[in-house]
């Protein structure tokens, strides 16, 4: 039997940690279970190919944010620098994803990392850094920066709405997955997201009442 290459190693692996990760979770997954998936017989081929749990799970984002990018592009050329026009985009890129099992169980991983962003610090995972994806983020946010929010409330509501993006898409990819019906059509599901998290980023600046 041939042997198989480290390109052909390592994809084996990417493939049977999608899996795995999105079964028992990002930090619950054992790697000796995506290991032994993967048909491997050296319980360190992680580390060998990929250094560490860490760097398996950024080469599994970072495959999936390579297939959003490619329909994500052609959405930002006639998206306008409106809030609803972009999350628009962003929606819909992400939705690409619930096409294949693939995607659905790469949406349910990533649902997981939504925190890990770098919203919050102006900082971008590695797997973000220099993406159509994340200059989406930057112009969203140049968009509420028009409405006076505050820096720090600006930042936290948009954190916000991309965790309610991806909670929703990782929901409906576990619905497909399992083979449950969902309760709307796709279409109407991916409007209703889109008007949700409109109507979240237009929320008026809150009014601060002092301690009686």
């Amino acid at each position: 039997m041939a042997r198989a290459s480290g390109p052909e190693t390592r994809e084996k692996l990417i493939r049977a940690a999608e899996e795995i990760f999105a079964a028992q979770g990002v930090h619950g997954a054992r790697l000796r279970d995506i290991v032994a998936l993967a048909g491997q017989g050296n319980s360190s081929a992680v580390q060998y190919h990929f250094g560490s749990r860490g760097g398996l799970l950024d080469a599994v984002m970072a495959g999936r944010q390579r297939r959003t990018e490619q329909v994500l592009n052609p959405l930002l050329v006639t998206a306008t620098d409106e809030v609803r026009e972009l999350l628009a985009a962003l929606i819909g890129a992400e939705a690409s994803e619930l096409r294949t099992e693939r995607g659905r169980r790469c949406l349910r991983i990533s649902a997981q990392l939504s925190h890990e962003s770098g919203v919050r610090t102006r900082v971008p995972r590695p797997t973000l850094a220099g993406t159509l994806h994340w200059r989406l983020i930057e112009r969203i946010e140049g968009c509420l920066t028009r409405t006076g929010l505050p820096e720090p409330l600006r930042l936290e509501q948009l954190d916000l709405a991309l965790t309610v993006v991806g909670a929703a898409m990782a929901d409906r990819a576990r619905q497909y997955l399992d083979g449950t019906p969902p309760l709307t059509s796709e279409a109407l599901f991916l409007a209703d997201l889109d008007e949700t998290t409109t109507a979240l980023l237009r929320a008026p600046v809150p009014h601060r009442k002092d301690p009686a």
